[in-house]
């Protein structure tokens, strides 16, 4: 990865908003013109109280939902003016999802849940796509195991395969929502080095929504919601 790509602006929020019943007299507004920037490098903590918007956050930087005002740009391209069709294609593209719970498809392989993003986009996987698929479960220390259903892999491996499969794209950014949270404490501090390592050596952004902070202090930088609002954005330098 060249400097250049290394200082790519990833994700940029202007004014960003999102209000829920809108048009009802049970209209809420819960996001409250949110400013945000992303680059290639940065790993970053999202962090605040039940109820501060973070999930609502996570949804809309995912574009899994869309905002009701302001802006928001995902490698360069505003988002607002896409059609539903465009947003899946740079969704499947640009980022790769981890959840506190795996989601993994009981009936395939270890190797098969990776390869689903691929498949999704593509139909069938070609062989360069599985080598990638294998190479990354080899990655995350499951060489041997690609072949294993879900129910014959321990919580951290399925948290594992979950990464891989996140990754396996070669997103551009990396959402994680509380990824270590149904964890213990070691199978989660592999799950973070995990993060930690791909960043470096892949560039792909990381904002780690978590409620333990042993993690995000962890982090390079620690962003704060309050009420729908940044109320601190902890950024290096």
């Amino acid at each position: 990865m060249s400097e250049r790509d290394a200082g790519q602006e990833v994700l940029r929020l202007q004014g960003l908003r999102k209000s829920y019943n809108v048009g009802k007299p049970t209209e809420v507004e819960v996001l409250h013109g949110l400013d945000l920037r992303l680059q290639r490098r940065d790993f970053a903590a999202l962090v605040g109280a039940s109820g501060s918007g973070k999930s609502t956050l996570l949804n809309l930087i995912g574009l899994l939902d869309r905002p009701t005002g302001g802006e928001l740009f995902l490698l360069g391209q505003a988002t607002s003016g896409m059609d539903d069709g465009e947003r899946t294609a740079l969704r499947g593209g640009s980022i790769g999802f981890v959840f506190q719970f795996h989601h993994l498809i009981q009936a395939f392989t270890a190797l098969e849940n990776v390869l689903m993003p691929l498949m999704a986009a593509t139909g069938k996987p070609d062989g360069e796509q599985v080598a990638r698929a294998r190479a990354l479960l080899a990655e995350v220390g499951l060489a041997g195991l690609e072949e294993r259903k879900p129910d014959q892999l321990s919580g951290g491996q399925q948290q594992r395969v979950a990464v891989a499969r996140a990754l396996v794209s070669r997103p551009a950014l990396l959402l994680a929502d509380e990824p270590t949270g149904n964890l213990d404490s070691k199978s989660a501090a592999e799950v973070f080095q995990l993060f930690r390592r791909f960043n470096r050596e892949f560039g792909c952004a990381v904002l780690l929504v978590t409620h333990d902070p042993r993690l995000s202090a962890q982090c390079d930088r620690t962003i704060t919601l309050m009420d729908g609002r940044i109320e601190c954005d902890d950024a290096p330098g």
